[in-house]
């Protein structure tokens, strides 16, 4: 069992940043790929980025590619993501989750942590 908890999220101006974390409960941590997803009122759920359990693979969709950085540290059980150039598109709840293999599906994740709001002023 993982229970995922993430933080970080706030209101910004359009081309403002933010980082947000995911701290992880449990002493596997490091066995789960960590992704993570967003959605936007009215809006599936949509993937953003994902990276494996060693932090050596990091996969990003398309639309936040450059902007986006996904990263890990297995030693404090957390996952982050550093975004840059936020846009009013980008606001969403954004979720972290855990799964045991990199995916861009969320069908393919475990566990689920509650979600962090990001909303972005134009």
């Amino acid at each position: 069992q993982v229970q995922l908890v993430e933080s970080g999220g706030g209101l910004v101006q359009a081309g403002g940043s933010l980082r947000l974390s995911c701290a992880a409960s449990g002493r596997t941590f490091s066995s789960y790929a960590m992704g993570w997803f967003r959605q936007a009122p009215g809006k599936e759920r949509e993937f953003v980025a994902v990276i494996s359990g060693s932090g050596s693979y990091t996969y990003y969709a398309a639309s936040v590619k450059g902007r986006f950085t996904i990263s890990r540290d297995n030693a404090e059980n957390s996952v982050f993501l550093q975004i840059i150039s936020l846009k009013p598109e980008d606001t969403a709840v954004y979720y972290c989750a855990a799964g045991s293999k990199v995916a861009s599906s969320k069908s393919m994740y475990d566990y689920w942590g509650q979600g962090t709001q990001v909303t972005v002023s134009s």
